[in-house]
């Protein structure tokens, strides 16, 4: 029986890192590290694997998957970090330069896409319906966005949130308090809770949280929700992949490698 994957015709290394740089646009971002093409492998592609982060149990999961590239939110190289190849980062390239695969990396351009980015796959997903105006955006570099969900009180959208990602969250919040503007950043993004609340949100919606935040939810009575840096971001990288396999003719499969954090 023929191999359809063998059969299917093969798209060059440059067409789809050109692909996902006009759906991205990340030379539109001051980012933490380079978004592209972050290490070369073989030019023809048919299979693309996507995940969120490139660990060594993603790279090996593509590699039993038959993958020629792996799309991620969070590549190998970062602005400040040891440059040499030892340890955990020479096992991660070992295995990419073995089987010569391709990984590409986005980070705040998978974040920030209108409609298949991170922040707005989180939002369809817990069903808040993002504002179509300038309302939309807040924070630095537009990243956080803005939206509506009636929920009768904090404690209730905290229960939503994690019955819908399948984890346990953190709410610090007036647990009645009526919930209506939800503002969301995914990951990592403390940061952006004052921004949040500036913008006029009820709740801020994010992966992590710091000792600072608490006091800023208590004392300006906007709910803050920790959900996980991992499970905000599992969305944005599948809906990309399967958007430029889609447009490309690859085929597609999302791994998910699970994460307490």
């Amino acid at each position: 029986m023929p191999d359809p994957l063998i059969d299917r015709p093969a798209v060059s290394r440059a067409m789809l890192a050109e692909s996902l740089d006009q759906l991205l646009q990340p030379a539109q971002f001051k980012d933490y590290g380079p978004n592209g093409l972050q290490v070369e492998g073989r030019d023809g592609i048919r299979k693309l694997v996507s995940g969120v982060t490139a660990s060594r149990a993603l790279i090996e999961a593509a590699i039993a998957e038959g993958a020629d590239a792996i799309l991620v939110h969070h590549g190998l190289f970062w602005r400040g970090q040891d440059g040499r190849v030892t340890g955990w980062m020479k096992q991660r390239l070992a295995l990419l330069l073995a089987h010569d695969i391709n990984l590409l990396a986005y980070h705040l351009p998978l974040d920030a896409h209108p409609e298949l980015g991170n922040n707005a796959q989180l939002a369809r997903h817990l069903g808040v319906v993002i504002h179509p105006d300038g309302r939309g955006r807040f924070g630095e570099q537009a990243l956080g966005f803005m939206g509506e969900r009636n929920c009768d009180s904090a404690s209730a959208l905290a229960d939503h949130i994690a019955r819908r990602l399948g984890r346990a969250v953190t709410l610090v919040a007036e647990p009645d308090r009526p919930i209506r503007q939800v503002a969301l950043c995914t990951g990592g993004a403390q940061g952006y809770f004052e921004s949040a609340i500036a913008a006029g949100a009820d709740v801020f919606i994010t992966g992590e949280i710091s000792e600072p935040q608490a006091h800023y939810a208590r004392e300006c009575g906007v709910a803050y929700i920790a959900c996980g840096h991992h499970a905000s971001e599992r969305y944005g990288a599948p809906a990309v992949g399967a958007h430029v396999a889609a447009q490309l003719g690859l085929e597609h499969v999302f791994i998910d490698i699970p994460n307490p954090a």
